[in-house]
């Protein structure tokens, strides 16, 4: 997340200043306005954390040092270069910021990685160390190196890495946050592994399932309309030019045809509308809470997808749960992180209020929220009552990973074999109508029009 430094003077007269994170420069101004009114200064400047390039040389050297900078301001960065030695040639700012997005395969060979190496007991700071020299994404390389800088002037761990969630996800920079502050730093990098691992293959699988038949489907589709508005025509209506009766498939085929090339801009813009304005919805809060509310619904797919948001908050619930009562927090942060907006709503407004407000136990207000299948509440109600409830949110995670795994390459199997019966479909209505077409035979031209001709020719023989 950007960061801004915000400038003051206070009533005594004293400079104020202080960094903030905020999304946009509109935000961190308002941010740092509200600031300003609660704690009685005077806001003089807002400045944005960017990038500055830089060319020093030092006494003695006859190349001359090329590199970059963040800072706040040009003067800090020639205030750092000349304190170390440089005698500074430029700094003039970047022109354009371009902040280049992190590969979700980066993020999962990162904290990959970085669970094998804290398991071999390597020292964090060297780990992070031989990461940055070795990760080639340079966004993700400057993350880790801001990260590691923070850390190392002890700022909090959580805070560092949620500030970087762009770049990492938001579940990662949670996870690997809370990880730095807790004693089992080892468990929940792997944990933190696995989930990504799993959340990525499920979205390849997913791509498999869906992506593909789909994108086979419009090609066909549009294959299909060429031939029907463009190709078709010209051959039939050769026939109705010589007034050949058209067979019924021709005709209504022909009757199709004109249909569409008469109204091309209307249907395009039927079929286009409804689409954009679908996946505009679905980007906004309501839209996304109604769409993940009834994806569950959808056949095969949705039944996956529910049990697999289930599979992820148990995975993240067992990494984080420790038996006390700050446990309130961990689910809200494994509902978070389930990936659907409903389930999270659901169990941050109806579960954890009945257990704050009404000290419900977790059995009774994970089955009020009414995002868990019964197995679930079931699994979780003999936990309860054993006092396991961390070890069956894991047996629960490793069930719906193995059955959603079987399942999910079932359905890719029952999807491409809809779409091959389709296409099968189309291409034999197709070959139909082509066939149909190929029959027809023109009327031989009647003879009547010979008589006159042999009439001159007998009077000029005779």
């Amino acid at each position: 997340m950007p960061e801004f430094r915000i400038e003051g003077v206070s009533l005594s007269g004293k400079a104020v200043q202080g960094v903030i994170s905020a999304d946009t420069m509109k935000a961190a101004k308002e941010r740092a306005q509200q600031m300003a009114r609660d704690r009685k200064f005077k806001l003089s400047a807002v400045r944005a954390r960017s990038g500055f390039l830089y060319r020093v040389k030092k006494e003695g050297e006859k190349k001359p040092i090329d590199g970059e900078q963040k800072a706040f301001s040009k003067e800090e960065v020639v205030d750092a270069l000349s304190k170390m030695g440089y005698n500074v040639i430029y700094v003039r700012k970047k022109l354009f910021e371009s902040v280049g997005k992190v590969p979700q395969t980066e993020v999962v060979s990162y904290v990959r990685v970085s669970a094998d190496l804290i398991k071999q007991k390597l020292p964090f700071n060297e780990m992070m160390s031989l990461l940055i020299n070795d990760i080639e994404n340079k966004t993700l390389r400057e993350c880790l190196r801001d990260i590691n800088q923070e850390l190392k002037q002890g700022k909090d761990s959580e805070k560092t890495f949620i500030k970087h969630e762009k770049e990492l996800g938001k579940f990662a920079a949670h996870m690997l946050g809370l990880a730095s502050k807790s004693g089992n730093m080892a468990d929940i990098y792997e944990s933190t592994a696995k989930f990504l691992e799993r959340t990525a293959e499920f979205k390849k699988n997913l791509k498999s399932a869906l992506i593909m038949p789909v994108v086979t489907l419009f090609i066909l589709f549009i294959a299909v309309g060429y031939y029907v508005a463009y190709i078709f025509p010209t051959t039939a209506k050769l026939f109705a030019k010589f007034k050949i009766e058209l067979p019924p498939m021709t005709k209504a085929t022909l009757k199709l045809s004109d249909f569409i090339t008469s109204n091309i801009l209307w249907l395009t813009l039927a079929m286009v509308i409804p689409i954009v304005v679908f996946l505009r919805f679905i980007t906004t809060e309501k839209g996304r809470y109604l769409f993940d509310k009834n994806i569950w619904k959808l056949p095969v797919m949705g039944n996956l997808l529910h049990k697999t948001s289930i599979e992820i908050f148990c995975r993240v619930f067992y990494s984080l749960y420790s038996g006390s009562g700050e446990n309130i927090e961990v689910i809200r942060l494994a509902a978070e992180a389930c990936g659907n907006k409903y389930m999270e709503s659901q169990i941050k407004n109806v579960a954890l209020p009945l257990m704050v407000e009404k000290g419900m136990g977790i059995t009774e207000a994970f089955e009020a929220c009414g995002v868990f299948t019964k197995t679930a509440i079931s699994r979780f109600h003999s936990g309860a009552e054993t006092g396991t409830v961390k070890n069956t949110a894991l047996q629960l995670a490793d069930y719906y990973e193995k059955e959603t795994g079987y399942r999910m390459k079932n359905a890719i199997d029952m999807i491409q074999l809809a779409i091959s019966m389709i296409i099968m479909v189309v291409l034999t209505a197709l070959t139909l109508v082509s066939s149909e077409t190929a029959t027809l035979k023109p009327k031989p031209p009647s003879s009547g029009w010979l008589i006159p001709y042999a009439h001159s020719l007998m009077r000029l023989l005779f």
